[in-house]
């Protein structure tokens, strides 16, 4: 008996992400390619339902096997969760779900994008699922905003807005790449992990942001550029379960205005 596994392949006229490997069968531009293993004739005909009514039957190309597979506890309905519009926001990627184990390959546009998709199935996921996120943004203003802070998190002082030696050095890197893009104007969006009041968190981001705001000025840049905004807990990255998962939300993002 194996665990089920399926892939969603997504093209784009510009061929595969150079991090993620073509299947077996390559669809054409345009088309989502399905494969992988489940157990009977009802839960292929649902999630292909699903993917055609997201993307179009003539979109959709179907290589499931029906075979000896052990389906966690729901996974059918997580599944018709995980296929959201969201998906639709990457290209050339790949989305895996084996088992309880939910990956992501690709590219999207922007940084808020890569955390959006990430966060909507892991908030749509019970605790057991655990969501890899490997999608990308496109070489970009964006993209150098996102490789400098390279998914690491702005530090602070517990509970305040002081910024740690730590917290500083990655800023110092960040208005570096600031200085160079020459009239960008950037958000600055502070998030927070679900202890505590969500109107004490969403003030926290906001103060947070703000701080860094502030920072970059001392710094030399254009604060004329620079607008905050503080999420609070609303818009997790992972799960709040673990002291891992609530470091990860505590965080700073830089948005280049579109």
């Amino acid at each position: 008996m194996r665990c089920l596994w399926i892939f969603l392949f997504f093209v784009s006229s510009l061929g595969w992400a150079q991090n993620v490997a073509p299947p077996a069968v390559t669809p054409n531009p345009g088309q989502v390619l399905i494969t992988g293993t489940v157990p009977d004739e009802a839960t292929k005909a649902s999630v292909l339902a699903r993917l055609r009514e997201l993307y179009g039957a003539d979109k959709v190309v179907d290589q499931i096997a029906i075979g000896a597979v052990v389906l966690p506890a729901n996974w059918s309905g997580y599944v018709q969760k995980i296929i959201s519009p969201n998906l639709k926001l990457i290209s050339r990627g790949q989305l895996k779900i084996d088992g309880t184990a939910v990956s992501l390959r690709g590219e999207v546009g922007n940084e808020a994008q890569r955390q959006q998709i990430a966060s909507d199935i892991a908030t749509n996921l019970n605790p057991t699922y655990t969501v890899n996120n490997g999608l990308r943004v496109s070489a970009s203003d964006q993209g150098v905003l996102d490789s400098v802070l390279a998914n690491r998190v702005v530090e602070f002082e517990s509970g305040q807005t002081t910024l740690t030696p730590a917290g500083k050095s990655i800023l110092d890197q960040m208005a570096a790449a600031l200085q160079k893009m020459k009239g960008k104007k950037v958000e600055i969006i502070g998030h927070t992990d679900d202890r505590g009041l969500r109107e004490s968190n969403i003030a926290l981001s906001l103060a947070r942001a703000d701080a860094v705001k502030l920072y970059f000025g001392s710094k030399g840049i254009d604060v004329a550029l620079l607008t905050t905004s503080g999420q609070g807990p609303d818009r997790p990255v992972a799960g709040n379960e673990t002291a891992d998962g609530r470091a990860r939300n505590r965080r700073i993002e830089f948005r280049v205005a579109q």
